[in-house]
């Protein structure tokens, strides 16, 4: 099978791919203690994007204040002492020829107190579906709210600095943005709750006041989880509009995922590309790229992917996490 489109370049707005080749965020827990980069997360992204191939790749999702911290050892883009760590590791990803955009994020009710020291926050005081036997989290306040829109704008001010092509917003698997957007877990009443419409309203702030900081210039991409693959849960109906609604705010690229079944396949659909229903019905709402990840684990599975037009890149996750050499492997076996 010819990689024809797999190897095919893609611009969006400022972001020029060499390749429709995506690595995707995989936490790695290889961050030091206080989220700073240090020699072995450097030596994983080495590692991982050498063959050169790779036209993206976008590093694992890094918290944007210790209240939002997910796990140990997880990256940081909280405060400022960590902009020298993160800029070599971009300079390594550049030096390996590949584009690098950092994932920042709020894992709000994920949050634990044994992890953050404080009490976890969310939309609602509603136990997280992902976590069961979590504490119950505190539901936020408005002013609280307005504190977190301006902690991704500060975080992605740090990512341009470090010098990231871009930023990926994260709005998926159970974490915060997820949270408000699910209707399971977001049960407010005010203009934050209720109507989709307001149930995305943070989204929309968030990418507004990442634009202030960082200019119309810098591209801004966002996972979204478009489906929670549970009944009363986020419906593709609903990520459409949103998707829309994110595209005239300025994203210039969209990834789809899932919600609050996390980046795991639906039940009984574990083939390639299992999230491919939502991102196909998504890209016919859209005029932007769409990135779609899930169970990839051969080249001519993405190409064909690309072929039946369910998104504009591919991501492959696993299999380079589980195989460095992939891409070069995968492109020496077909006839390129």
């Amino acid at each position: 099978m010819v990689m024809k489109l797999l190897l095919e370049p893609l611009k969006a707005g400022n972001l020029s791919l060499k390749n429709r080749l995506v690595f995707p965020p995989i936490a790695t827990s290889k961050a030091m203690d206080d989220g700073k980069v240090g020699r072995a997360i450097l030596d994983y992204y080495d590692e991982k994007t050498r063959s050169g191939l790779i036209g993206l790749t976008i590093t694992e999702h890094s918290f944007i204040s210790i209240q939002g911290k997910a796990s140990r050892n997880q990256l940081s883009v909280g405060d400022e002492s960590v902009i020298d760590g993160l800029r070599k590791l971009t300079e390594t990803i550049h030096r390996n020829g590949s584009v690098a955009v950092a994932q920042i994020n709020h894992s709000g009710s994920v949050a634990a107190r044994e992890i953050t020291g404080l009490d976890a926050l969310a939309p609602s005081s509603i136990p997280n579906p992902r976590k069961p036997g979590k504490d119950v989290p505190r539901q936020l306040t408005k002013l609280e709210i307005g504190g977190i829109v301006s902690d991704f704008a500060s975080a992605a001010r740090r990512v341009k600095e470090a010098g990231y092509d871009g930023v990926e917003i994260h709005s998926a698997h159970g974490f915060l943005l997820n949270q408000f957007f699910s209707p399971l877990t977001n049960q407010r009443s005010d203009e934050y709750g209720g109507k989709v419409e307001n149930r995305f309203r943070i989204h929309l702030e968030i990418i507004a006041a990442v634009k202030k900081i960082v200019g119309n210039d810098f591209p801004i991409l966002l996972r979204l989880g478009a489906s929670d693959y549970r009944e009363g849960g986020i419906t593709i109906q609903n990520s459409e509009l949103a998707a829309q609604a994110f595209e005239k705010a300025g994203v210039d690229i969209l990834d789809i995922s899932g919600g609050l079944n996390g980046y795991t396949a639906p039940a009984g659909d574990e083939g390639p590309g299992y999230f491919a229903p939502l991102s196909c019905a998504i890209k016919q709402k859209v005029n932007i790229p769409v990135i779609l990840a899930g169970g990839v684990m051969r080249a001519e599975e993405a190409e064909r992917l690309l072929e039946e037009r369910k998104a504009d890149l591919i991501g492959v996750g696993r299999a380079i996490r589980n195989d460095s050499d992939w891409a070069e492997k995968e492109l020496a076996r077909t006839d390129i």
